[in-house]
């Protein structure tokens, strides 16, 4: 397999996309950005952007000279990833990353989550086949567990609203969970094009710390100087209203179950590898992080 140089990305605007753009362009690969012509985000202005229907014919021709293909589109973007592994693979392309960054084949997720698992699944298994009938092509997916510092952040449903200095601990707030920065999941993508043959084929296991919520609850109250207000919940209200709303077609179900499956006591649902030696974060440069390293990039954002 030859050296990888030139990428393209689709959904390089995306909560993902973007710390992947910058990731790929301070490791000097040279990028394209691919996304429809009636596309409204915005993107690095030093970055060419090809802007194509989203078309079999159409993704050939735009992908033709490319190394490898980087999907990490949003949920409305998934049905389209078949279609551009297809176009990859006729175009040449080494290498496809497929449209993962979340619990990967070996999820342990509610039941209320299949749909939605066999949707990310077509795309995986028609590049599976792809790489089983063509020997050039080849491609990885990437595991990364939980957002953390992102997911923190932006969902106070999670258990810490930062703006309030306020936590809610589920339970007895011991139950284990692995997470990866939005720095660590750009090195990922860095990682697996700068070691193509170790993680061709396969999904790769990526964490940058494993930790629970009362060490996150003791790390924001070291990094901000005083005591947080605390109130007790339990995961197993927080089914019962995730899954109340799934059958009321109320969006928030997704949210709600996410949040109880990650602090569901005694399950592991959310233990992407059991340690980060145990991952494949040294192989692809993804660097451990502290507790308190993560509740300062979480303060910081």
């Amino acid at each position: 397999m030859t050296t990888i140089q030139k990428v393209a990305i689709f959904g390089a605007s995306g909560n993902f996309g973007t710390p992947i753009t910058a990731a790929l362009q301070d490791a000097n690969f040279t990028i394209t950005i691919i996304t429809r012509p009636e596309s409204t985000a915005v993107f690095p202005r030093d970055l060419p952007i090809l802007r194509t229907p989203y078309t079999l014919s159409h993704l050939t021709t735009a992908l033709h000279g490319q190394d490898a293909v980087i999907c990490v589109v949003g949920p409305g973007g998934v049905p389209a990833q078949a279609t551009m592994i297809e176009a990859a693979e006729a175009a040449g392309v080494q290498r496809f990353i497929v449209n993962d960054f979340g619990w990967g084949p070996e999820s342990n997720s509610f039941p209320e989550f299949k749909a939605i698992a066999a949707q990310r699944r077509g795309g995986w298994e028609v590049a599976r086949r792809k790489a089983e009938g063509n020997s050039r092509f080849t491609f990885t997916g990437i595991t990364t567990g939980n957002p953390i510092d992102w997911a923190m952040k932006r969902f106070p449903m999670m258990g810490f609203d930062v703006a309030n200095g306020s936590a809610t601990i589920y339970d007895s707030g011991t139950e284990q969970f692995t997470g990866t920065t939005l720095a660590g999941i750009g090195q990922a993508v860095v990682g697996v094009l700068l070691h193509p043959q170790e993680t061709a084929n396969r999904f790769v296991k990526v964490l940058s710390i494993r930790t629970c919520q009362n060490e996150l609850l003791e790390a924001f109250q070291r990094a901000t100087g005083h005591t947080w207000t605390v109130q007790r919940d339990t995961t197993q209200r927080l089914v019962a209203s995730g899954k109340r709303h799934f059958q009321a077609g109320v969006g928030s179900w997704r949210l709600e179950l996410v949040v109880a499956q990650m602090f569901d006591e005694g399950q592991a649902r959310c233990l992407v590898a059991p340690s980060w030696v145990e991952s494949d974060s040294p192989l692809l440069g993804v660097m451990e992080e502290r507790v308190d390293d993560v509740v300062a990039k979480v303060l910081q954002m």
